[in-house]
């Protein structure tokens, strides 16, 4: 006769492990709620696994740095494995990093592929974001993911500028210099920041110390936390799709997690991950033993910061050095100091705008259904003036090597800066929305009239016509399926006894924006049922 202690002997090892799980985690319920749960396919939806791997990537390699790299400011004399540098004064850190760089096995490269990661990692959150804003992916219930989205790209800014600043070499002090003077920008409370930050006069003694412990701890450990949020949510609301046959609001078409994506989602990792294994070896990036240690009274020459701060930089390059002089005796630096405001409004719009954009249309409704973004022409036009700012400001803050390499003026690039900075998001916003427009009218011209197939037909009275091909009902689904909003309207002045109403601010600016997204000359009407069934019917179809 056996009993239950006999079943259990005989129950292999793993599902005696897997039960004794289930019995304290629950995980088979877990597993059988989430395991099969569908991830459509789309080649954009891979943006955002770009950047996870990258960040797994940047964890790796920055735990097996931190094994050997010194975070301290002493000063020591160089007796290590680099000829050039031997006898030089430098900090611990300086010198730690030349012995990563040229005697720890494998050092070199675990660095490259450290920071070109870290590159790839904003790169990719980067465009990820702006494929979501350009899709309205971030429409409800998505809001709040967007935020994470959102603290994570500025969080991996602020955390990239940490770690380059850690060897202590001559370009990573030439940026924490700018970023200080930027600092000391600020009325009343600059001085003292700086002073904390640095632990006394610039450069101070605790500066690697403190920049270590937000890079290692601090700013990673809040951004792990925002990545676990932002996946939990993923699994959550379910993953958005693009409209096509069978796709609706209340389900997702695609592939299960387990086994299909699952094992696309692994290779993809490894092919990251060579990927950028391949570019660091091949592609030298901040060659520190080049510049040498950093000292206040020099300054590196053609000195760049890393892309993702090359805007706040041009911001400050390119105003003109305006000065204040209060009391006779404070100045207040307005050429550092207000392109230091602008930097964060230009982020906090950019981290409200989902709240902003469903204020305007009134839409509470949830959507897991994307938006084509020529569906969208006046969100498409704001996020390519965005777009078009970034870059410029770019080209301010790299200026110095715009006027080196293509033989330039300085001044030319400043003022083309200066004036493009206002016009050039102008010029693009009016381009991109005619374009959308442009693309909503052929669309529309394709429901009615169908595809254009190259074939020329010669009619009996001796009319040369081009013979149209109907399109399939998918494809007719996919150009009509989106929605267009009506503009929002005041509403009468007067209630029903005649007494004038106070229409508030708020719902005067309201109406201004919603006209200024939907209406007419703003979005083109998409083509109506009667309209194709009396075109296909025999009028005019060819």
């Amino acid at each position: 006769m056996s009993t239950a202690t006999d079943d259990k002997r005989k129950a292999p090892a793993g599902e005696r492990v897997a039960d004794w799980a289930d019995g304290r985690l629950g995980i088979y319920s877990l597993a059988k709620a989430n395991m099969r749960k569908i991830f459509p396919d789309h080649w954009s939806f891979m943006l955002g696994e770009i950047a996870l791997y990258s960040f797994i990537i940047i964890i790796l390699t920055g735990v097996y740095l931190t094994l050997f790299f010194h975070p301290s400011m002493n000063e020591v004399e160089y007796h290590g494995a680099y000829g050039p540098m031997q006898g030089v004064l430098m900090s611990e850190a300086y010198a730690s990093t030349l012995d990563i760089s040229f005697e720890v096995r494998g050092g070199l490269l675990i660095r490259q592929i450290h920071h070109w990661a870290a590159l790839i990692f904003l790169a990719a959150m980067f465009v990820h974001m702006m494929r979501v804003f350009f899709t309205g992916a971030f429409r409800k219930p998505r809001e709040i993911n967007w935020l994470f989205g959102f603290l994570l790209f500025v969080l991996g800014m602020f955390t990239g500028f940490t770690g380059y600043s850690l060897p202590d070499d001559l370009l990573s002090g030439t940026g924490v210099r700018f970023t200080q003077g930027a600092i000391l920008s600020m009325p009343v409370v600059g001085t003292y920041i700086s002073m904390f930050l640095f632990g006394g006069e610039f450069p101070g003694g605790d500066m690697i110390a403190r920049f270590y412990s937000i890079h290692i701890l601090l700013l990673p450990g809040i951004m792990l936390g925002l990545v676990v949020a932002h996946l939990i949510l993923v699994f959550y609301h379910k993953h958005t799709q693009f409209a096509g046959a069978g796709k609706t609001n209340k389900n997702v078409v695609g592939m299960p997690l387990l086994p299909v994506y699952m094992a696309k989602a692994g290779g993809f990792f490894f092919l990251v991950f060579g990927i950028i294994a391949a570019i660091a070896a091949i592609a030298s990036i901040n060659p520190i033993w080049a510049l040498g240690p950093y000292r206040p009274d020099m300054v590196s020459t053609g000195a760049q910061p890393d892309w993702y701060m090359g805007f706040a930089e041009g911001l400050i390059r390119f105003m003109p050095g305006w000065e204040i002089v209060l009391w006779d005796s404070y100045t207040l630096n307005l050429g550092v100091f207000i392109p230091l405001m602008i930097f964060p409004l230009v982020l906090g719009a950019i981290a409200v705008y989902p709240f902003i954009e469903s204020w305007i249309t009134g839409d509470k409704r949830e959507h897991h259904i994307l938006d084509r973004p020529r569906n969208a022409p006046t969100r498409t036009a704001f996020g390519a003036a965005w777009i078009a700012a970034y870059f410029i400001m770019l080209i301010g803050g790299g200026n110095d090597l715009w006027a080196t390499h293509f033989d330039l003026s300085i001044n030319s690039i400043t003022w083309f800066v200066r004036i493009f900075f206002i016009a050039g998001p102008i010029l693009v916003f009016i381009a991109t929305k005619r374009i959308c427009l442009g693309l909503q009218r052929r669309d529309r011209d394709k429901v009615l009239h169908g595809r254009e197939t190259g074939i020329i037909k010669r009619l009996p009275h001796g009319e040369f016509i081009e013979v149209h091909e109907p399109l399939d009902q998918e494809q007719l689904h996919k150009l009509t399926a989106h929605e267009q909003y009506k503009p929002a309207e005041i509403g009468p002045t007067v209630d029903e006894n005649g007494v004038k109403r106070k229409v508030k601010g708020s719902e005067k600016l309201r109406a201004k924006l919603s006209k200024g997204y939907f209406a007419e000359g703003n979005q083109i009407p998409k083509a109506t049922t009667e309209e194709y069934e009396e075109i296909t019917s025999g009028h005019g179809h060819h």
